[in-house]
Order: structure tokens, then C-alpha cells, then sequence
């Protein structure tokens, strides 16, 4: 599980859901800029905040960037299908760390 407080600006989470594989680069404040899915299709709204995750419901969790079964969603209204995996990749650190 990914929290939005755990990341760093420049910190990158790769998100592979059902459907697609997002990219949500960190630039503070639980903004993100984002690649793939539906944002490579509509590029003029790739900064965004994530809104947090469901499980398919109304309830959301607001502190979750991603994390693996649920589903992602944006500020712009946007939501992912099942989240399949995780990978955050640190800017500060230049390694790749496996979350489930």
C-alpha cells in the first residue's frame, strides 16, 4: 500500500490496474502529473491529486495513493479498473521498491 505521505516530489508510482499501466510522477502536495490509461488519451488534463482509492464503493480511502485489489481514483473524476500491482521508484534514492 502506498500512502500519500510516504512520497517524496519526484518520487514515481507505477500503477498496472486490469485495463492499463499508470505513471503518476510526485510534485508535492498529493499532486501528481500522470501518464497512461486515460490521461495518454486526454493529455491536457495530466495534473491532477488523487482523490484516494475505493473498493469499488463510496467509501474512499483519501490518505491511499494505490494499492493492490483496489481501485485508484483522480480529482478529475477519473477512475482505474482493479489495481493488479504497485512499484514506487524514488527520486532520492534512484532504486525501485515492489509494494503489495
Amino acid at each position: 500500500m502506498t500512502r500519500s505521505a510516504d512520497l517524496e516530489p519526484g518520487d514515481c508510482v507505477i500503477v498496472s490496474t486490469k485495463n492499463s499501466v499508470y505513471r503518476l510522477h510526485a510534485l508535492g502536495g498529493n499532486e501528481f502529473h500522470v501518464s497512461g490509461g486515460w490521461f495518454d488519451r486526454n493529455p491536457t488534463e495530466s495534473n491532477v491529486t488523487v482523490n484516494g482509492c475505493t473498493f469499488g464503493g463510496l467509501a474512499i480511502w483519501t490518505d491511499v495513493v494505490a494499492a493492490k485489489g483496489l481501485f485508484l481514483e483522480f480529482s478529475n473524476s477519473v477512475s482505474t479498473t482493479r489495481i493488479q500491482t504497485v512499484r514506487v521508484v524514488r527520486a532520492s534514492e534512484n532504486r525501485d521498491t515492489v509494494v503489495n
